[in-house]
């Protein structure tokens, strides 16, 4: 038996002609930019997530550094964010000339760990950002306290989190900006690139339109410095057909990691700690083990698509070598890195593909 990461044909329901048909329609016409199909996903994700406006980029990183633009961020300022992320977290920081400041992770939830934050707080500190690692939220309750007291931005990086909550406020809605990423690995995923990000600050909105136009206020009338980073009208519409279904999606990932977590009971693995007030929406389903790379291997040998995410943590990496970061400095960061492996998790997954992949990991173990 063979277990891919993707079904992409299965995430366009049992009737797609109509959104082929769309799709045609705006190709043959020419309705590429800033289409009706745009404003209409993108209003309708901004009350998925309780938000009052989203605004489309071109990529979630795209999002991130739009963010930071948009709360002026930039030369000088100092911005927290955890050791365990994708490159593009930091990436975005850095791209705005703001220095990052990482925060190593929490041992048993894999996110920031909130107990070392107060202590990268300096006077050069102007934002936090906390990643929703893997669809579980962030403990923002906390992170939001320490951003009042030292009257600090907070932008949620949601990247893998579409439709987590956590006492049943969406993420993204807890800080001022939420940036979402629709790559096609995503819970919910374009035919390519995409993403956004999400406020209910009218003042920010209207900043982030700005300035992800090209800085223009009306045709040709730039009156700030901007970029052009805008959601492409087709993958807008994927999205809009696709958004109703991410609810009942998130619900069968949970259904999917309850059957492994059962299964896979007993054996010498860690999981992602999970708290009765959150939805985690498992955009990864992760097992935690020193043998990690064998673990792989066996799996890849059974046709088990399982995959390593982030082998080289960021405070590691070629690109941040100038940032003086140094090998041991986060070292749940560090393990984390050496010890996770992510196993096949789609809404889709069949109960005998549930089962090949569980008792091959079991089987491991037990040889």
């Amino acid at each position: 038996m063979k277990i891919g990461r993707y079904a992409y044909e299965k995430q366009f329901g049992e009737y797609p002609d109509e959104l082929f048909s769309d799709l045609k329609r705006m190709i043959l016409n020419g309705n590429y930019v800033l289409t009706k199909e745009v404003s209409t996903f993108l209003e309708n994700f901004a009350m998925f997530t309780d938000a009052r406006y989203a605004c489309g980029t071109n990529s979630g990183t795209d999002a991130l550094i739009l963010a930071l633009k948009v709360l002026g961020i930039g030369p000088g300022d100092e911005v927290i964010t955890q050791a365990n992320t994708f490159y593009a977290t930091v990436a975005a920081i850095k791209f705005v000339g703001a220095r990052a400041v990482l925060v190593d992770a929490d041992e048993e939830t894999y996110l920031i760990d909130t107990r070392q934050l107060e202590d990268k707080i300096t006077g050069k500190t102007k934002a936090i950002i906390p990643v929703h690692l893997f669809g579980k939220p962030s403990p923002m309750q906390k992170i939001m306290n320490l951003a009042g007291k030292y009257k600090l931005h907070v932008i949620e990086d949601c990247a893998q989190a579409h439709g987590s909550k956590l006492d049943g406020q969406c993420v993204g809605t807890f800080g001022e900006i939420g940036c979402f990423s629709f790559h096609p690995s995503k819970n919910l995923a374009a035919a390519g690139d995409g993403g956004c990000m999400v406020t209910s600050d009218e003042d920010l909105y209207a900043k982030s339109l700005r300035i992800s136009a090209l800085g223009q206020n009306g045709q040709n009338n730039h009156v700030v410095l901007g970029f052009n980073s805008k959601l492409d009208a087709l993958q807008a519409r994927i999205l809009d057909w696709k958004l109703p279904f991410l609810d009942g999606w998130n619900k069968a990932r949970n259904r999917i990691v309850n059957t492994y977590l059962e299964r896979l009971e007993g054996l010498p693995l860690r999981f992602q700690l999970r708290a009765g007030n959150e939805l985690h929406t498992y955009h990864q389903f992760t097992v935690r083990t020193t043998r990690r790379d064998e673990l792989l291997a066996y799996l890849g040998d059974k046709g088990i698509d399982a995959v390593v995410r982030y082998p080289t943590p960021i405070h590691l990496q070629p690109a941040f070598e100038k940032e003086g970061w140094r090998k041991g400095e986060y070292p749940v960061a560090e393990a984390l890195a050496k010890e996770l492996l992510c196993l096949p998790l789609r809404p889709d997954l069949a109960a005998d593909e549930i089962d090949y992949v569980a008792e091959n990991v079991r089987q491991f173990f037990h040889t």
